[in-house]
């Protein structure tokens, strides 16, 4: 018999002695619960991803100096910690094993990540070899990374006698992902025809979000352990008679839904950011629409209210609904709440403006004032931000950063962006979803027409395509790759496709200036989407 505890970590990158204490404790954690061998996640050493500190010499050494720390100071139950490894002028993503305060053995990984959000080949090599170890009479084979995949991973586990897959990742969050890990699993296990245990990293960092549940599968497929998502835990299984065996004294995590799921990691994404960075809390323009409405709950459930602050800022063309919907979202929400009128601004800026703007020619329509007072109130924030040492929160989501309508110096000014890819028809479906124990955002500001209120009686349909068709276009055009045909002839009008792609690509200029924000998507601006600035392609 083999009891195995994995403990799904938040580790912080760059906190390497912080780290090796979280582990650590979850060894204590696991030898108290007779466990025999702990897992950690992929890079739970030093944290993920940990980018071009691997380039640095010396965070290797801290590294290797915290990882034979940990040799010395565990007893009684052997560990595999994984960590970036410097050997003989290579640099490997690997995991050591710890047995008896002894280094055991390292697995390097193979399959190197290179899409989506992760750019292993720029900082390691690829291992060459299997790792493969025995414990207790059980033969365990190793995969770092998805360890869900990757060539020969079945046939190789036959071929050494495998009787045990260990699969150590930092798998990042996105929409639908934990179903596709868990199918990805399934298939494996089919293939190699032995059970899985799947650690995964937990924990917001800059703009991802690693979201836990960790699982272990028996060798049918059915599932004998699941970790929640979103919280870190350390959990034991057992491995007897050639199989996972499932702790019947112990439920496993609950499944969430699409709506829970993406604000449970909404909220971790600006837990850990403001937290890991040291930030005594945040700050956001509240306008009474709905973008603000739903950053302000988010906030709120991420770092408590006494650390939210929710300023309004009033201008002549603001409506009474506006000022009263965000007086209501403050009292519910029980934070600090001031109005700042920007009228006063206003005038002080068409006064010292006016007669340079009067020498020229006039626009077609007078977006000059609509900017300006999105960015008095960008100003307005930075200033309070400034004397506080409070982060703004922009409240842009990603249809609007993806149109580009935002006005850069004005609400895209910040320092993280909640919602930057969050599409506007799921924001809709967050707010009715927050509302589902009873009113949290008034039902008017779910069902009234969009306005950024620069001017009267503006809309934001004044400007853009419906949003249901819009975040329709975009997705298909950013997500999966569609060409304007395609989309075309999937059953969009090509004045909305037309309209919708040439936004997106007029518009990079601005996003390349905007706030780091937490990635949701399959491909969000930060990390995924690297268009040329300077481009006169238009497919």
């Amino acid at each position: 018999m083999l009891t195995i505890a994995i403990a799904q970590i938040n580790a912080v990158v760059g906190d390497i002695a912080g780290n090796a204490d979280r582990i650590r404790a979850a060894a204590a954690t696991a030898r108290q619960a007779g466990a025999d061998l702990l897992l950690t996640p992929e890079l739970a050493l030093c944290g993920c991803p940990p980018e071009d500190l691997l380039l640095r010499p010396e965070f290797y050494r801290a590294c290797d100096a915290a990882l034979a720390a940990l040799a010395r100071d565990l007893d009684g139950i052997a560990l595999l910690v994984a960590h970036p490894e410097e050997c003989a002028g290579r640099h490997y993503n690997a995991a050591t094993l710890i047995v008896d305060g002894r280094l055991a053995g390292t697995c390097r990984k193979i399959d190197l990540s290179n899409g989506e959000v992760l750019d292993e080949k720029r900082y390691f090599d690829a291992g060459e070899q299997p790792f493969v170890f025995e414990l207790k009479g059980v033969r365990c084979g190793v995969r770092l990374g998805s360890g869900l995949s990757g060539t020969g991973s079945a046939e190789t586990a036959r071929e050494t006698g495998v009787e045990l897959l260990l699969a150590l990742d930092a798998s990042p969050y996105r929409l639908d992902r934990q179903g596709l890990r868990l199918a990805a699993a399934r298939e494996q296990v089919s293939a190699a025809g032995i059970p899985m245990v799947y650690a995964n990293l937990v924990g917001g960092q800059d703009e991802l979000v690693f979201d836990g549940g960790s699982f272990a599968l028996d060798r049918r497929g059915g599932i004998v352990c699941r970790l929640p998502q979103f919280n870190a835990a350390t959990q034991c299984l057992v491995y007897r008679d050639g199989d996972l065996r499932r702790d019947e004294g112990r439920a496993l995590a609950p499944v969430l839904g699409r709506e829970e799921e993406l604000h449970a990691a909404l909220v971790l994404g600006v837990r850990d950011y403001i937290g890991k960075n040291g930030f005594p809390g945040v700050l956001l323009g509240l306008s009474g629409g709905i973008d603000s409405a739903l950053v302000l709950a988010i906030a709120v459930h991420a770092l408590g209210a006494e650390k939210v602050r929710a300023v309004m800022m009033p201008s002549p063309y603001t409506s009474q609904i506006s000022l009263d919907d965000a007086r209501y979202l403050a009292r519910q929400f029980g934070v600090r709440y001031d109005e700042i009128p920007i009228e006063p601004l206003m005038e002080s800026y068409a006064g010292s403006l006016g007669p340079v703007l009067e020498t020229l020619p006039p626009p077609a329509s007078d977006t000059t004032q609509e900017n300006i007072q999105a960015r008095i109130r960008g100003n307005l924030l930075m200033a309070l931000s400034n004397r506080s040492g409070a982060l703004v929160l922009t409240t842009g989501n990603k249809s609007e950063t993806a149109a580009g309508y935002c006005t850069l110096y004005g609400d895209m000014a910040g320092g993280f962006a909640a919602i930057k890819d969050v599409y506007k028809t799921m924001v809709y479906r967050l707010a009715r979803w927050l509302n589902h124990h009873g009113e949290v955002i008034p039902e008017r500001i779910i069902t009234r027409a969009p306005s950024a209120e620069l001017r009267h009686g503006q809309t934001d349909q004044d400007s853009l395509p419906p949003y249901e068709i819009l975040d329709s276009i975009i997705e298909a055009y950013m997500e999966h790759g569609k060409s304007e045909a395609e989309i075309v002839a999937s059953g969009h009008a090509a004045a909305d496709v037309r309209q919708a792609i040439g936004l997106l690509g007029n518009s990079e200029y601005k996003r390349r200036q905007s706030p780091p924000g937490i990635r949701v998507t399959s491909r969000g601006f930060d990390r995924d989407w690297r268009y040329p600035l300077t481009n006169r392609f238009r497919p």
